[in-house]
């Protein structure tokens, strides 16, 4: 399997929501993927627990992951 493509190999769902975080903040993300965990006194341990347990909810915070990935790599052309 060819891992190079794929810009999710090798980062752990804690890194991805860290990264969110510190990126948008807390309220931002709960705007952006409106899920309690998020919304509702947000931690990342509490988001990973509801995460790892909603594959929807974790597509939707891998995409805006790449999202946020790609306009960090436009911002810096």
């Amino acid at each position: 399997m060819n891992h190079a493509k794929d810009p999710l190999h090798g980062m752990t769902l804690e890194a991805i929501v860290t990264a969110l975080v510190e990126h948008f903040g807390w309220p931002e993300l709960g705007r952006r993927v409106a899920i309690k965990c998020f919304q509702v006194d947000p931690s990342v341990a509490s988001s990973l627990k509801f995460l790892r347990k909603t594959p929807w909810a974790r597509a939707k915070v891998e995409s805006l992951y790449l999202f946020m990935r790609r306009e960090q790599l436009r911002a810096q052309r």
